[in-house]
């Protein structure tokens, strides 16, 4: 089994969405938008004078479940391949749980 994986274009530093191609000279974006770079400015002065690093990533409890979940969720998906696999599995039906994987894996990349 093959995976192909494409190349990966810069995301936004604070929500993680994917950047416009940039043309032509110049720096490279961080954000894609000002509100962006506006929520990245307010965090890294709200943290200034404090032992929290600056490329600490800060969370809501809530969201912080919520990852603890999606990754329980992913690790199940992973299981289930593996289980398939072992059992001899139809190549297609493997095939669809890589595929569920696949998304799982990138809704969990996106934090914020």
């Amino acid at each position: 089994m093959t995976v192909h994986l494409e190349p990966k274009s810069p995301t936004c530093l604070w929500c993680g969405r994917e950047l416009a191609q940039q043309k032509g000279r110049g720096r490279r974006r961080k954000y894609c938008s000002a509100t962006c770079k506006q929520r990245a400015y307010e965090q890294r002065n709200n943290i200034s004078g404090t032992p929290i690093p600056q490329d600490a990533v800060i969370m809501r409890p809530e969201k912080a479940d919520d990852l603890r979940d999606n990754l329980y969720a992913l690790r199940c998906a992973a299981e289930d391949i593996a289980t398939a696999s072992r059992e001899g599995a139809d190549p297609d039906e493997i095939n669809e749980l890589c595929d569920e994987l696949v998304t799982m894996a990138t809704k969990i990349e996106r934090l914020r």
